[in-house]
């Protein structure tokens, strides 16, 4: 397995994460950079790709720093917290996503970036 890293940069905020090693970060891996509008739902941040997948191994709650890919929307999402959806302190996307990475270090620091701003991913 190869360690493959992203940057994102949204806003103003710049965080890391690594891929795993699955069919969906390699569909993403390939695609980038992708650059889109974002748009936070909660504590989440999600933007449109051009990457289409199904779902693999998709999950109904996630990790606090997951990075993830939601089949209905073909779009990346970045967890850093509880979303309208979450009961307790679980971290609940819209419906199951393909978890293929997490984030390095704090995710928390993505509460900044405001819905409408560019979010941009490429490889690190």
């Amino acid at each position: 397995m190869t360690e493959r890293g992203i940057k994102v940069t949204a806003g103003s905020v710049v965080v890391t994460a690594e891929l795993y090693d699955t069919p969906t970060a390699d569909l993403v891996w390939d695609a980038l950079p992708i650059t889109a509008s974002g748009s936070t739902w909660g504590d989440e941040i999600y933007f449109r790709t051009p990457v289409s997948a199904e779902e693999q191994d998709a999950v109904p709650t996630v990790e606090m720093g997951a990075v993830a890919y939601w089949p209905p929307g073909q779009a990346i999402c970045l967890f850093f917290g509880p979303t309208p959806m979450s009961v307790g302190d679980e971290i609940r996307p819209a419906s199951p996503v393909n978890v293929f990475g997490r984030i390095v270090g704090d995710p928390t620091v993505l509460k900044a970036v405001s819905s409408g701003e560019e979010v941009r991913v490429e490889r690190a």
